[in-house]
């Protein structure tokens, strides 16, 4: 039985718009007891982005393809899978050197062609180990993610060991490499050093609790490098035609390895989130907090652009902290109109420091999503009001998955 502590609350995707998945398009048997699984898909999209300090607006249109297989013979699997992103339209500074002059604002989403993943696998009903370059997202990928969003996924170079055994869940992973989003060309293209990633968990009677240990020590960027402890317990209220979630997870960072600042910071995550009749409503508080303005918590292997607006302002987290106070309302058309399947969601955000009483802004996102067969449509808006951090930012995007 796999423990959902390790999965996504449902709360969070109350605000998470429908997308393609990434799975195998089905085994094809090639001897006896083994099979192989090809992995292809493609992703078209253009990100507008509107900066007020950028002398020019960036028009980004790029697409990615993944292509690989897995072959399975019993409990062994080997999976290889390749990525590439193009450019057709690149007026937008795409993070590498030779383009960092550019008048435009950052779309990280540069051209690039790479082994995206290489692992060997050997698991029985979920207990098991998998080595190699690997896809690590844990929970809601808050702490420890693929970065999914970008064209580039982020994976990491590990060995991973997974024990489930009745409702307890077990997670260990040691990581040597942290292969980022910015592309084989860029001298960011991965940062390396010893990572070690604890999680176990439970589920009693419909509510997950679960413990989680996160060790960050970097070679080359030694102010990334932390120590991280932290708790999250998470439920469900299931009611006659309503369904009520909540969420609360807590945490405590502090320097590790090389960091030569010494400080400890805490996070805090409250969420309540309810449905009914296709309307969902979130409300969430989240705090990265900060050590009277010497450091933040950070989080520099996180899904980053699910968390504290779409808008991307906050991928560092300021020295003194933030405070995200949120909301979302959402709907799931269902099948009330021609086009079955459509979901809509609005979400409100305001930013202050933890340290400082500072306001630094606020912003409005929204989406609309819709999968059709194999193809998920999805367009989503972003709009950041500055008032004491950054610059007013408004981004669209409008793109479409391909799984086949």
């Amino acid at each position: 039985m796999r423990s959902t502590i390790l999965g996504v609350s449902s709360a969070a995707l109350l605000a998470t718009p429908a997308m393609a998945g990434e799975e195998p398009l089905g085994p094809v048997a090639i001897a006896d007891g083994v099979t192989i699984d090809p992995i292809l898909t493609a992703l078209l999209r253009y990100e507008g982005v509107e900066q007020d300090n950028a002398r020019n607006d960036a028009d980004a249109l790029t697409v990615r393809v993944r292509a690989g297989a897995q072959m399975t013979a019993g409990i062994v699997s080997a999976l290889a899978e390749a990525e590439g992103t193009l450019a057709p339209i690149d007026r937008y500074n795409d993070t590498l050197p030779f383009n960092g002059i550019e008048p435009y604002p950052v779309v990280a989403d540069p051209e690039n062609f790479e082994l995206n993943r290489l692992q060997l696998a050997v698991m029985r009903e979920g207990t098991g180990a998998i080595l190699g370059r690997q896809r690590i997202v844990l929970g809601d990928a808050r702490f420890v993610g693929n970065v999914g969003w970008r064209q580039n996924e982020q994976t990491f170079d590990a060995v991973r060991g997974q024990v489930h055994v009745g409702p307890v869940a077990l997670d260990a992973i040691y990581a040597i490499s942290q292969r980022t989003i910015f592309g084989v060309d860029s001298p960011n293209a991965h940062f390396d050093g010893d990572f070690v990633f604890l999680n176990a968990g439970t589920n009693m009677a419909g509510v997950d609790v679960g413990g989680f240990s996160y060790l960050i020590d970097y070679d080359t960027r030694p102010a990334f490098s932390s120590q991280t402890y932290g708790l999250r317990i998470a439920g469900n209220i299931p009611l006659p035609g309503l369904g009520l979630s909540a969420e609360a997870r807590f945490a405590s960072q502090s320097d590790y390895g090389a960091n030569s600042v010494a400080y400890t910071a805490e996070y805090y995550n409250l969420r309540l989130g309810a449905k009914i009749a296709g309307v969902g409503i979130l409300a969430g508080y989240e705090q990265l907090g900060s050590d009277a303005g010497v450091a933040a918590f950070q989080t520099p292997m996180a899904t980053l652009h699910a968390f504290q607006g779409w808008a991307d302002i906050f991928l560092v987290t300021p020295a003194n902290g933030i405070r995200d106070y949120h909301g979302t309302l959402s709907y799931d058309f269902g099948g009330s109109l021609p086009v079955p399947g459509l979901k809509a969601a609005i979400t409100y955000h305001r930013f202050d420091s933890d340290f400082g009483a500072i306001d630094y802004g606020s912003e409005y996102d929204a989406s609309l999503a819709v999968k059709l067969g194999a193809v998920a449509l999805l367009a989503k808006y972003a709009d950041y009001r500055a008032d004491a951090f950054a610059v007013d930012t408004r981004k669209v995007w409008l793109q479409a998955e391909f799984s086949f």
